[in-house]
């Protein structure tokens, strides 16, 4: 960092002192990268936000009281354009969905290396956006479960179930050729080679239960 570039200045909030102080620990060896404050809960990561104006708020999602997602939002809606940079220590997968609604800039696991959370810490304080590489099989997921329409959810769970392509379409009043031509269409998307890989990559991703 040279003399003319400010620090990138970072707000941590973690209900867990351990994870806090670790996190501060590996940013004081990064330069360019200053911790003004730490919060244990929401409610007063949203002050803190308010108060010391970082440029990033390395927020837990889980927390108690007022969680990450509350107070990711709070934090859009108030006087700090501060970025949000979610740091969970699970894959979750309505994760990312919650988190743009929020306003959150960033999706970082806990387990991620050094090199990544200060690359995270970078990309949305730069206006960016940031995604941890291990949150990716939670957005194909989600992907996945927003390209099949509500009848093909249906009748994969018919086949899930048990059923054979006769029984599915007595069950729902349509011709075998419909089923088929359905079975097809999910097994493309699904990008899956038979309707028991198709089954089993839907009930993994939780597209049917």
């Amino acid at each position: 960092m040279s003399e003319e570039e400010s620090p990138i200045t970072c707000l941590i909030a973690d209900d867990h002192e351990v994870v806090r102080e670790g996190l501060r620990l590996a940013l004081s060896r990064t330069p360019h990268i200053r911790v003004v404050g730490e919060a244990a809960d929401g409610e007063a990561a949203v002050a803190l936000a308010e108060r010391r104006r970082p440029d990033v708020v390395i927020m837990d999602v889980r927390m108690g009281g007022m969680d990450g997602f509350e107070a990711a939002c709070k934090i859009r809606d108030g006087s700090s354009t501060a970025a949000v940079l979610f740091f969970t220590a699970h894959a979750e997968r309505n994760l990312l969905t919650r988190g743009r609604e929020a306003g959150a800039r960033g999706y970082l696991l806990k387990e991620a290396p050094h090199a990544t959370i200060i690359r995270a810490i970078d990309r949305v304080a730069a206006g960016g956006e940031f995604i941890d590489p291990g949150l990716a099989t939670s957005m194909v997921a989600s992907d996945r479960e927003g390209l099949l329409t509500a009848r093909e959810r249906e009748i994969l769970q018919l086949l899930a179930d048990g059923l054979s392509n006769a029984d599915v379409a007595q069950r729902l009043f349509i011709s075998q050729e419909t089923v088929k031509s359905h079975v097809r269409h999910i097994l493309a998307k699904l990008e899956a080679d038979t309707r028991t890989q198709a089954v089993a990559i839907a009930l993994r991703e939780s597209i049917i239960a």
